[in-house]
């Protein structure tokens, strides 16, 4: 039976040439970037190629990239290393109804250590209102959090109204973004966003696990998380990790080569589905078609039957997809995202999400289709939610 791989938000395949690259870092070119002689050198090479390469997809300056151990990591860097050291300036900080929970558990965090958090709703589409955020940044706001991809449904922000809309208000205030699930898939830039602070994750883009890194605008006053040797810059020490930023360096560099034609294909993909989904009965489909939201995110509610006995369905099929956040799998509940959005208790509770990738072809989503058609019937009749 071929499988079918549907869900790329949560992980995705490395690509071939990332993975001999990381084998060569592994076995070849092994030594401590740290080192002066010269196989440290030629480690710490790789460090400053994959700098340089993810600079130069942000439109930004090498020094203002900074490698960590996933989006987890360059979240609450972000968060923590900028609200503490900014607490004489104010301590309000704004985020919305539908962020991963990456950002909104150290948001928590700072919240239960004394700083005040202000959560914008968002409409049916997960957008928030650009009149809400404006009426809710004050003189002592210090950070806004706004995703630019959700990743349950999709909706794309529009990050840089939101960044101009920041920057009016209080121009002291930093901007962070989540940029997880947009990274690889949309053109970022953000310089002219106004965008501060971004986070990023390499197993979204055909990259390692473990590894991701954060942008830092060269204005932003950092402090570290990590304390020890002083390894970039003083702003994350520990030895670099070289086989994982090799691999994202070249899972970037991959990922934004003929970048249209993939995104398009993405985007042709996506619509597709979501044209089949809407012709099979009771199925509401939450994303929406074309640039409105990502181009590789469709989430979908089939009325009758739970999200979990779909899944399954799905995976005794050799079709395998998720029913909301992995990172949240080991804590199951309703999403909040899907909360949010306003949905109905049955919609809730039987919404799957299907995410594809440049090794995602159209034959995969009309063999999906067709199951679905096939299966959907005899679970709502044996399985009824």
């Amino acid at each position: 039976m071929r499988s079918i791989y549907l869900d790329n938000a949560a992980s995705t395949k490395v690509y071939p040439e990332v993975a001999d690259l990381m084998t060569t870092t592994m076995l070849a070119d092994y030594a401590n970037p740290s080192a002066k002689h010269k196989m440290g050198v030629e480690a710490e090479a790789y460090y400053r190629e994959a700098r340089e390469t993810i600079a130069n997809t942000l439109k930004c300056k090498e020094k203002e990239i900074i490698f960590t151990s996933g989006g987890t990591e360059s979240n609450n860097t972000a968060f923590m290393g900028t609200c503490f050291g900014m607490e004489r300036q104010g301590k309000h900080i704004i985020t919305s109804a539908i962020e991963h929970p990456a950002v909104y558990k150290p948001l928590e965090f700072l919240e239960q250590h004394g700083f005040s958090l202000t959560v914008l709703p968002v409409d049916e589409k997960g957008h928030i209102s650009l009149t809400d955020l404006e009426n809710a940044i004050r003189e002592d706001t210090i950070l806004v959090s706004i995703m630019t991809v959700n990743n349950e449904m999709g909706a794309v922000q529009d990050i840089a109204a939101i960044g101009q809309c920041i920057k009016a208000k209080n121009p002291k205030t930093l901007f962070h973004t989540d940029a997880i699930q947009a990274y690889g898939k949309m053109e970022l830039r953000p310089k002219r966003d106004m965008v501060d602070l971004l986070s990023v994750s390499g197993h979204k883009l055909h990259g390692p696990k473990g590894i991701g890194f954060l942008y830092v605008d060269e204005k932003v006053k950092l402090s570290p998380l990590m304390l020890g040797g002083g390894h970039q810059n003083g702003l994350r020490s520990g030895t670099l990790n070289i086989p994982g930023i090799a691999g994202l360096g070249l899972a970037a560099k991959l990922s934004y080569s003929h970048f249209k034609e993939k995104q398009e294909m993405l985007y042709h993909l996506k619509d597709f589905f979501i044209d089949e989904l809407e012709k099979i009965e009771g199925v509401t489909v939450h994303s929406e078609k074309g640039e409105a939201s990502a181009p590789h995110i469709v989430s979908a509610a089939f009325q009758g039957v739970k999200a979990e006995v779909l899944l399954h369905a799905l995976e005794e099929r050799g079709i395998y997809v998720s029913s909301g956040s992995a990172c949240s799998s080991n804590h199951p509940g309703i999403s909040g995202t899907l909360k949010a959005i306003g949905l109905s208790h049955g919609d809730l509770d039987s919404t799957l999400r299907f995410s594809f990738s440049q090794y995602t072809e159209k034959r995969d989503l009309e063999e999906c289709i067709s199951v679905l058609k096939e299966e959907l019937p005899v679970l709502r009749k044996f399985f009824k939610a």
